[in-house]
């Protein structure tokens, strides 16, 4: 932020641009995995695999973290490619989940 200028009230902020590229990158990474609609997963899928490929090769990106984000848009590259049918909580079998996303007990459809 430039320290010359006063506070404002709006909810702007002034990011160096890599950092604003990360924040709007784990910004849409959290939409991806809270979306059901295939589409917008689409979308938000290549926005993503795009703004790693733009942050691994930033110079204002340090060398080990250029690395990490390399793997990341490889990862999401093949993500693009080949997209999951549906949405990862649909295909979960509740016996997977992890304890504390299991329910204590059953639906009310199944109960009756």
């Amino acid at each position: 932020m430039n320290p010359a200028a006063p506070p404002s009230d709006d909810e702007t902020y002034d990011l160096p641009c890599a950092e604003a590229l990360l924040a709007g990158s784990l910004a849409l990474m959290t939409g991806h995995a809270q979306t059901d609609c295939v589409r917008q997963r689409g979308l938000m899928a290549r926005k993503i695999r795009s703004n790693l490929f733009f942050l691994s090769q930033h110079p204002g990106v340090n060398a080990p973290l250029r690395t990490v984000l390399q793997r990341m848009h490889e990862h999401w590259d093949r993500l693009v490619q080949n997209p999951p049918s549906e949405p990862v909580a649909a295909r979960n079998d509740p016996g997977e989940l992890l304890p504390e996303t299991r329910l204590w007990h059953p639906p009310a459809q199944q109960l009756q």
